[in-house]
């Protein structure tokens, strides 16, 4: 099976993917794209019409048949199992939901060799542990060239996090994953596992209840999720690291960071906004014949008030154009 993830830029690369494969491609593909979680997606429908492969929105429990495309839903994460699909509304994985990670982790976890990774021109990091277990399963990697792709950061990022098998321009791919869908693998049929068996992960967030979860008591980072500001665990598999809290948000190195360049950066207009209201309310005493005799005093206080917003405005101005937060 072909996994498939993109963000900025990607819909234009996949269209390229889907055109070159043929109508008889002896493999299932699976499509994640970074989605606003309030809208409705048309890429299956673009994708139907770029190739000739069907595209359809992923359905919950649908079985898995090659020669099909199925499209992440917006808000859902798309998740492969032994032989049907599962659509889930888990933790944000990278601050998105569906992730590129998610559908990667569970069809190494559902096929392991059989499982070709694809990733495609995005920004920042998702993709690139989802690829990386891909690779530690034994599955294929594949990645759009950055020097084409429209957003170069999640394929460089793909780059750096793993061993990558195959760098391509996305109108070479399709050729390659015919090939690599011609191998013969013996391995067992995509039929549904047994209820109720599962292979442990070292993501929590993957287990029922997190039974089998590896975040240990008394072992958290130190660090803090940046959505639901709970402890953060920093968890190694293989040659890649990841932070994840205890109910499953989960962030590379460098999604980590971005999120709390955000952070800082509300933070300081914040702050801002706090000073500058408290400059206005002294303004505003300074103008009150009621505070006749702590006018000069009160109108001394804005104006000083004033200067130091101005100042940890002038530092964030100066943030914003190193590119330390925004």
């Amino acid at each position: 099976m072909v996994v498939v993830g993109a963000s900025a830029g990607g819909v234009e690369a996949l269209m390229r993917l889907v055109r070159g494969l043929p109508g008889d491609f002896a493999a299932a593909v699976f499509v994640v794209l970074h989605l606003p979680p309030d809208a409705p997606s048309a890429l299956a429908t673009i994708l139907n019409r770029a190739g000739p492969l069907p595209a359809y929105p992923a359905k919950h429990r649908q079985p898995i048949e090659a020669g099909r495309i199925y499209v992440a839903r917006p808000n859902r994460h798309l998740v492969v199992r032994r032989g049907y699909v599962a659509l889930e509304a888990g933790p944000r994985e990278n601050s998105a939901r569906p992730s590129v990670d998610v559908l990667f982790r569970s069809a190494a976890r559902a096929y392991g060799r059989r499982v070709v990774g694809v990733v495609l021109s995005g920004t920042l990091h998702d993709g690139a542990l989802g690829l990386a277990a891909i690779k530690i399963r034994g599955g294929v990697t594949v990645v759009q060239d950055p020097g084409e792709a429209l957003f170069a950061g999640m394929p460089e990022s793909a780059l750096r996090t793993t061993e990558v098998d195959h760098c391509l321009a996305a109108a070479d791919i399709p050729m390659r994953l015919v090939e690599l869908s011609q191998h013969t693998l013996e391995q067992e049929p995509m039929q549904p596992s047994e209820p109720g068996r599962s292979e442990p992960s070292m993501h929590a967030a993957d287990e029922v209840d997190g039974q089998l979860s590896p975040k240990l008591p008394n072992a958290a980072s130190g660090l803090t999720c940046p959505e639901c500001h709970g402890s953060l665990w920093e968890l190694r598999e293989g040659g890649s690291f990841r932070f994840e809290c205890r109910i499953g948000h989960t962030y590379s190195v460098g999604a980590l960071l971005a999120e709390q360049a955000e952070t800082v950066e509300a933070a300081l207009w914040s702050g801002i906004n706090a000073l500058q209201e408290r400059a206005a309310t002294f303004h505003r005493l300074a103008g009150s014949s009621a505070t006749h005799a702590n006018r000069p005093r009160f109108a001394e206080r804005a104006q000083l008030i004033e200067g130091q917003a101005e100042t940890l405005l002038n530092l964030l101005r100066g943030l914003i154009a190193d590119g330390q937060v925004g």
